[in-house]
Formats: structure tokens, sequence, C-alpha cells
């Protein structure tokens, strides 16, 4: 199996679900921790309100004597008690502090008849040590809230029955945020099952159609038979795929039809060339009738070179992964058509060896006609094989580079066979290499002669052979 490019799609869906449950998950664990703080400052709130409650109780019941002594009593580290003829807070907050006074008049139970202030704040500083802690119980308080404490001040004034105040002052901590195991746990628990429930569902729903779809398109512009591929995947993968079956039964089909009709008729043409030929013979004047011998032969030569063509188009041989030196060496010792063979690096590239050596030779046979000697070299550009092929002859007109790749075109103006041959090597070896899905470019060479490139794709299971390369270097 493949190892997912973070360009791929099966990486990048990946890639959008762990992110999407970590933010999940990040502000859930806010709002828990959020939650959880609120809830502790409530508690706490609710535990000042109700001791200053029972304050408020016992001073308006005991006898006024007692009060100093009941207030020292009510006094604690954390909440402090005084009583002063005036209120200490003197801007009440009735929208965060709404639920400390409420509970202080349930408390009392007196309803709206006495006057409650309540003043709630965050500092939003880090609390300095806690006044009137001992040590011990400081350095607990400070380890259980992890040195992150946000200090949060709660002033009350409680109106008393013989005219003063009781002013009520208490601070206290927001928790820091809690990361506890259990969430990490849950997380990662969560995030296996889902990733193994979206990698099968993309694997064997989504990408694999894809990458099936996409062998298949390679393979056809490479010229292969391929198939008709099987509906999967979902509604859009489906009608992709449908469209793609449509779309390669016709271009077959059209291919095949043409192919036929340019066979059938370089075909029929044997019998009426025949039959003429018979008749030129029966020509008594000599001169007469070898010229129409002559014709009639040039026109056979060429009815039989088209029905080579299109057998060539109409070819089914199937591709193979190939080494380029070791099949390039093969060609060139079967001496059919000398050529001198350059250096190349080692790399494997798919083919269909017989076709793309007929359209090597063609290349080769040019050059030597017109150029006096062939090289073959090879090598990678890009993505693609490089077989060039290159002599030291006159070169072509920058005007005729695009046109003698045209069916009967010719530059030699004898029309002689032995000189000009019957101008279809060309566009064979350029239908050839188009039928693997790449292309012939020729250009002039600067030192003089021409130079015909052909670019064969690499496909992805033909890879550089990098380690016969090391070997030999």
């Amino acid at each position: 199996m493949t190892r997912p490019r973070i360009g791929s799609l099966r990486a990048q869906l990946v890639i959008l679900i762990l992110g999407a449950l970590a933010i999940a998950q990040a502000v859930s664990l806010w709002l828990f921790a959020d939650e959880r703080s609120l809830a502790v400052r409530a508690a706490l709130g609710f535990e000042a309100a109700g001791r200053a409650a029972n304050v408020v109780r016992l001073l308006e019941e005991a006898p006024p004597d007692l009060s100093a002594s009941i207030v020292r009593a009510a006094n604690s580290p954390l909440v402090r008690f005084d009583l002063a003829p005036a209120p200490s807070v003197t801007a009440p907050d009735h929208h965060h502090a709404a639920y400390i006074e409420t509970r202080v008049r349930a408390l009392l139970g007196d309803g709206f008849s006495r006057d409650i202030r309540v003043n709630l704040r965050e500092t939003g500083v880090p609390l300095h040590p806690i006044p009137n802690l001992s040590p011990q119980m400081a350095r607990m308080h400070q380890e259980m809230m992890r040195g992150r404490m946000q200090a949060v001040e709660m002033t009350l004034s409680i109106a008393l029955a013989g005219g003063q105040w009781l002013n009520v002052a208490t601070r206290f901590e927001r928790p820091p945020l809690q990361w506890p195991l259990s969430s990490f746990l849950t997380f990662g628990l969560t995030a296996a099952l889902i990733l193994v429930a979206v990698f099968w569902f993309v694997m064997t729903r989504l990408t694999g159609p894809l990458r099936d779809l996409s062998r298949a398109a390679e393979d056809l512009g490479r010229g292969d038979a391929v198939d008709p591929l099987p509906v999967a995947g979902p509604e859009e993968v489906r009608d992709l795929t449908r469209a793609f079956n449509r779309m390669q039964e016709r271009l077959t089909r059209f291919v095949a039809d043409r192919t036929r009709i340019l066979a059938a008729v370089s075909h029929d043409l044997r019998s009426p060339l025949t039959a003429m030929r018979f008749d030129a013979e029966l020509v008594e004047d000599e001169e007469t009738r070898e010229s129409l011998i002559a014709s009639i032969d040039e026109m056979q030569t060429m009815a039989e070179a088209t029905l080579t063509f299109a057998e060539g188009l109409a070819g089914h041989e199937p591709s193979e992964v190939v080494d380029v030196r070791d099949w390039l060496e093969t060609l060139a010792d079967d001496k059919v058509t000398p050529f001198a063979l350059t250096g190349g690096p080692s790399m494997t590239v798919r083919i269909r060896p017989l076709a793309l050596r007929r359209a090597v030779r063609n290349l080769a046979e040019n050059a030597i006609r017109y150029g006096g000697s062939a090289t073959v070299g090879w090598g990678r550009a890009g993505d693609d094989l490089v077989i060039e092929v290159t002599d030291h002859g006159p070169g072509i007109p920058e005007e005729e580079l695009e046109e003698v790749f045209a069916p009967f075109h010719r530059l030699e103006a004898s029309r002689s066979l032995e000189t000009g041959g019957h101008g279809l090597g060309l566009a064979i070896a350029r239908a050839i290499v188009r039928g693997h899905g790449g292309d012939i470019r020729l250009e002039n060479r600067a030192e003089g002669g021409l130079k015909a490139s052909i670019f064969i794709p690499l496909s992805e299971d033909a890879p550089i052979n990098d380690e016969r390369q090391r070997k030999e270097t």
C-alpha cells in the first residue's frame, strides 16, 4: 500500500477530520472548564452568603453587647465581617451578583424590605498569598490552584434592624483550566474509531474508484486495451465512471472504424492495381508500357504502405515494463537498422516494445537516408523518457518541421522510392508514440543535422532504476 501524500485526497481528509476533532475537543474542554469555574464561584459565593445571613440573624437576635464577639467569631481567613454605620458597597452590581442577593434574601426570609447590596468583580491579576492562612494551608491552596489563580472579590453590605450595616468581604480564585487524562483518552479513542471508519470509506468508496479511474485513463492514453470500470462509490464518482466508460467505448469504436476503413481501402486497391498491371503488360509501345508499370508499382507500394500503417494503428500488443538500456541495446544489435548507441541513465519504462521499436527504426532509417548515419541516446526530462535520434545531414527547413509528419509528405522532390521513400515513416512513428501517450519533436541542431526526440511518459509502476545506476558507477 502506498503512503498517502500530503496533497492526496486521502491525506487531506484525514488532516481535516483530525483538525475538526481537535478543535471540537478543545472547545468542549474549554466549555467544561468554564462551567466548572462558574460552579465553583457560585458555590463559594453561596457559602459566603449563607454565613452572612446566619451572622445577621445572630446580631439581630442576640443582645447588643455580644455583637462584637459574634463578628469576631464569624471571621475567617477567607471571609471578613465588620459592623459599620455605613455600607461599604456604594455601587451595587445587580447584574452579575443578583444570585448572591437573591440567596441572602431567601435565607433571611424578609423579601425586599431589607437593603442588601452586593458587588462582585474579578481583579484580573494573580492573587498574592492569602492573608491569615498558615504557611501549610497557603502552600496546599497554591498547589491546588496550580499556581494560576485569578482573584474574584465579593463585597456584601446588609442593613441591620438597628440602623447599622454588616459589611462582608471575601475573595476566592477562579480555578485554572483542567485537562484530565480521561479527556485525552476519550479524544484518542474517538479519533481512532472515526479515522478507521473514514479511512475504510475513503479507501473503498472514494479514493479506490478514483485511483482505478486515473489508472484506466493513463492506460487508455497509452493505447492499452482497458476493460470497462466497475461502477462503485458515491453518486458523483459513479457518474464519473459511467462517463469514462462511455467515452472509452466511443473512442475505441471511432478509432477502430477509421482504421478498418483505411485498411479495407488499401486492401481492396490490390485487385484493381493487379489488373491494371496485367493490362499494362499488353501495351505494345515499350516506353509507354514501362511508364505505366512504374506508376502502377508506385501506387501498389503506397497501398501496401497504407495497409501497413493501418495495421500499426490497429495493433493490440500488450504493454510491459522494460529496461531502456537493454531494450535499445537489443535493437542496435539486430543490425536491421544500424545506428550508434550512446550512453544514458539506467531506467525502466512501460511501453509496447515491438511497436516502439518500429518507431525508433523509422527515425533511424530517415537519419541514415538523409544524414548518412544515426546516433541514438536516451535520458529523462521531467516525468518523460526521452529517446533522441540525431544525424549530421542538412536538416529540415523550419517551416517543414511539422508538415513532414503528414502521411505521404516527402521532402525529396524526385518521388523516387529509393531516395525518398513513400512518406509514411514519420507518420507511423508519431502515431505509435502518441499511442503511448507521448509525442515526437524535430529540431535542427546548431552544429548541423537533425534531432528527433521521442517523449514517453514514465508511469508510476515503472520507476527509475537508481540501484542499477549506482552499481554501474
